[in-house]
């Protein structure tokens, strides 16, 4: 069940669903919230591997190592470039009730400039949001640092999870933090099949 606007303020205001900093009451849509372009990044660039490696072979370069970590400040510029993907974080911390899941994408205005970001936010999360941008246009995107390019759906659930209870991958970060595919359990147990 989507939560409108009525039931995200209500949360909101009784400091369950915590967003800071909130710079404008109009961050709240009928049925989402905006949020906006934090101040670190993770680029990802080219280097002498032919291949990102996420089959879990330990002997792999880290896939951390695809990437450049910067920093803009709040107004500056930042450039994304065609068929780029960027690792970046949510200039808000937030921290959602036991009993909500989130659901992020690209806003209407910059879906249509071809800037892509789909992903869930378990229930319980806490941190600032991991946002893994793509510009899938021919052209380079000028960004604002700050602006409100991310929207957030909220879904009730029926009931409550606890998000510390299982093992998490990207767990309160505050950063963005490269994938850690590679890391995956069932990768091993995949290896051992083929092995055999």
């Amino acid at each position: 069940m989507y939560l409108t606007k009525a039931e995200i303020r209500a949360l909101y205001e009784k400091g369950e669903f915590v967003i800071r900093p909130l710079l404008s009451n109009g961050q709240f849509g009928e049925v989402t919230v905006d949020l906006r372009l934090g101040t670190d990044f993770l680029v990802s660039i080219q280097g002498r591997e032919p291949v990102i490696d996420a089959t879990g072979n330990p002997d792999a370069k880290p896939i951390a190592s695809f990437f450049q970590e910067t920093k803009r400040l709040v107004g500056e510029e930042f450039y994304l470039h065609p068929h780029q993907t960027v690792l970046c974080s949510s200039l808000e911390y937030i921290k959602i009730p036991d009993d909500i899941f989130m659901v992020l994408s690209t806003r209407s205005s910059y879906n249509r400039l071809g800037l892509s970001l789909n992903t869930v936010v378990q229930p319980g999360y806490c941190g600032c949001l991991s946002l893994e941008l793509t510009n899938s246009n021919n052209n380079p995107l000028k960004l604002l640092v700050g602006a409100s390019i991310i929207q957030a759906r909220l879904f009730k659930l029926t009931e409550g999870t606890n998000y510390f209870n299982s093992d998490r991958k990207y767990s309160c970060q505050v950063r963005p933090v490269a994938s850690l595919a590679s890391n995956d359990k069932d990768l091993s147990i995949l290896r051992d099949l083929f092995l055999k």
